[in-house]
C-alpha cells in the first residue's frame, strides 16, 4: 500500500514537472514566437518579411512538433501533422524565398499553428500550470500549519479562502493542503492530457484537411500498386520463361528423341528418359516456388500467424513469434501482411546482424498490429540512410501497406535495438 502511495506521488510529481516545463515554454516560447510570427508577417510588403517568414514559420512548426511528441510520449495523446509539403522543384534565390513565403501562407496549418500559439500562452498555460499548482501549493499549508502563521498574526494571511492567524487557521490551512495535495493526485495527469487534448484541436488536421490527405495518399498507393503489379507480371513471365518453360522445353524435345531411338538404342532411350523425368522435377518445384511467392499456400489453407512461423522456421536466426488473431482477415490483406513481414524478416537476418527476432501478430480496435524486433545493430531507415536496413526494402513495405490504407513506424538508434510497427485497418471473420 505505502509502495503504491509512493510510486503515485512519484508520478505526480512528475506530471507537475512537466506541466511547470509546458507552462514555462508556454509563456516564453510561444509569447515570443507569436510576436516574431506578426512583426514577420508586417514586413512582408516592405520585403524584408519574404525572407524572415519562413524562417519563423519554420521555428513556429518545430515547436508545435515538439508539442506533438511530449503529447504522444508523455499522455498518449495523438496528434498527426497537417501540413502540406513543399514541392520538389521549388526554386532558390528570391524568387524561391517568395514561392516558399506564399506556399506557407496559403497552408491553412499555419494559421492554424498561430491559433494554437494564442491558446497556449492563455488557456494551454493554465492547464499546464495546475499540475504543477496543486502539488507545489500544499507545502505552504503545511509550512503555516508548522508555525509560518506567526509571521502574519497581526495581519491575517490568507491561504485560498482561509484567514491564517493562528495555530487553529494554521491546522484549517493543513487540511486544505492535504485536500488540494490529494486532488493533485487525482487529477494532475488528467490536466496534463486534458492540455494537450487542447492543443489537438487546433495542431491536428481538420476533418477537410484528413480527407484530402487521405485522397493524397491513396491516390499515390493506388498508382504504386498498379506499378508494382505490373512489375510482379512481368517477374512471373521472366521466371517462367527462363525456369519451368525453358525445362518443359527440353523435355519435349528429350521426349522427341526418346521416341526416335526406343527400338534403334533402348539403352540411350533410358538415359534420356532419366533426364526427362529429372527436368519434369525440377520444373514442377520451380513452379510451386513461383506459385509459394504469389500466395503461400500454407497462408491460404492456415492463415496469417501459421505461415508467419512457417517463414520464421526457415530463417537463419532464433524467432520467437506470437500470434493474438481470433479470427482471419480478407485475403489480400492476410497477403500483404505476409509479404511485409517476410521482408521485414528477411532485412533483419541478412544486415542487422541480430541474434533474435521477436515477432508479435495482434488485432485490436481495429486494427492488425505486427511487430518485428531484433537485437541487432540498429540504424534502420525508411527508403534512405546508411543503416543495415536502409535501401528499398523498408519503402517497398510501406508501399505494400498503403494499399490497404495502412502504415509503418521504424524505431532504430544506432546500436539496436530495431523495432519495424506496421497496422492495417481490418475486421477479422
Amino acid at each position: 500500500m505505502r509502495v503504491a502511495f509512493t510510486e503515485r506521488v512519484g508520478s505526480s510529481m512528475l506530471t507537475a514537472g512537466r506541466g511547470l516545463l509546458l507552462s514555462v515554454v508556454g509563456l516564453a516560447v510561444s509569447v515570443a514566437l507569436f510576436v516574431l510570427t506578426v512583426v514577420s508577417l508586417s514586413f512582408i510588403p516592405l520585403g524584408i518579411g519574404v525572407f524572415t517568414t519562413p524562417v519563423v514559420l519554420e521555428a513556429v512548426r518545430k515547436h508545435a512538433n515538439q508539442r506533438r511528441l511530449w503529447a504522444a510520449t508523455w499522455s498518449d495523446v495523438r496528434i498527426p501533422v497537417p501540413y502540406r509539403p513543399f514541392p520538389r522543384d521549388l526554386r532558390t534565390g528570391v524568387t524561391g524565398q517568395v514561392e516558399r513565403t506564399t506556399l506557407l501562407l496559403k497552408d491553412p496549418a499555419t494559421w492554424r499553428d498561430l491559433q494554437w500559439l494564442l491558446v497556449d500562452m492563455t488557456a494551454g498555460l493554465v492547464l499546464a500550470v495546475l499540475p504543477a499548482a496543486l502539488m507545489i501549493y500544499p507545502v505552504e499549508g503545511f509550512a503555516l500549519a508548522a508555525g509560518l502563521w506567526r509571521v502574519f498574526r497581526d495581519d491575517p494571511y490568507w491561504y485560498t479562502f482561509v484567514p491564517v492567524d493562528s495555530q487553529l487557521t494554521g491546522l484549517a490551512a493543513l487540511a486544505l493542503g492535504v485536500v488540494l495535495f490529494h486532488v493533485g493526485l487525482r487529477f494532475g495527469g488528467p490536466l496534463l492530457r486534458l492540455h494537450f487534448v487542447l492543443a489537438r484541436t487546433l495542431l491536428a488536421p481538420t476533418q477537410d484537411q484528413a480527407l484530402e490527405r487521405r485522397i493524397e495518399r491513396l491516390t499515390e498507393t493506388r498508382h504504386e500498386a498498379v506499378d508494382t503489379a505490373a512489375s510482379e507480371l512481368r517477374r512471373i513471365e521472366r521466371d517462367l520463361h527462363d525456369g519451368a518453360q525453358a525445362r518443359l522445353v527440353a523435355m519435349g524435345m528429350n521426349l522427341g528423341t526418346i521416341e526416335a531411338l526406343i527400338e534403334k538404342d533402348p539403352s540411350r532411350a533410358k538415359k534420356l528418359l532419366a533426364t526427362a523425368r529429372e527436368s519434369s522435377a525440377e520444373a514442377l518445384t520451380e513452379l510451386r516456388d513461383l506459385v509459394r511467392g504469389i500466395h503461400p499456400p500454407v497462408l491460404a489453407e492456415r492463415g496469417l500467424g501459421d505461415a508467419v512461423k512457417a517463414l520464421a522456421l526457415r530463417l537463419p536466426v532464433a524467432t520467437e513469434v506470437t500470434v493474438e488473431l481470433p479470427g482471419r482477415a480478407e485475403a489480400p490483406v492476410e497477403s500483404a501482411a505476409y509479404f511485409a513481414v517476410s521482408e521485414a524478416l528477411t532485412n533483419a537476418a541478412k544486415h542487422a546482424a541480430a541474434e533474435r527476432i521477436y515477432v508479435d501478430l495482434h488485432h485490436a480496435e481495429g486494427m492488425l498490429r505486427i511487430s518485428v524486433t531484433d537485437d541487432g545493430r540498429g540504424g534502420a531507415a525508411i527508403g534512405g540512410g546508411s543503416g543495415p536496413h536502409s535501401g528499398s526494402g523498408l519503402r517497398g513495405i510501406e508501399r505494400r501497406l498503403g494499399t490497404f490504407d495502412g502504415v509503418l513506424a521504424v524505431s532504430s538508434p544506432a546500436g539496436g535495438p530495431t523495432m519495424v510497427t506496421m497496422e492495417i485497418p481490418c475486421a477479422l471473420s
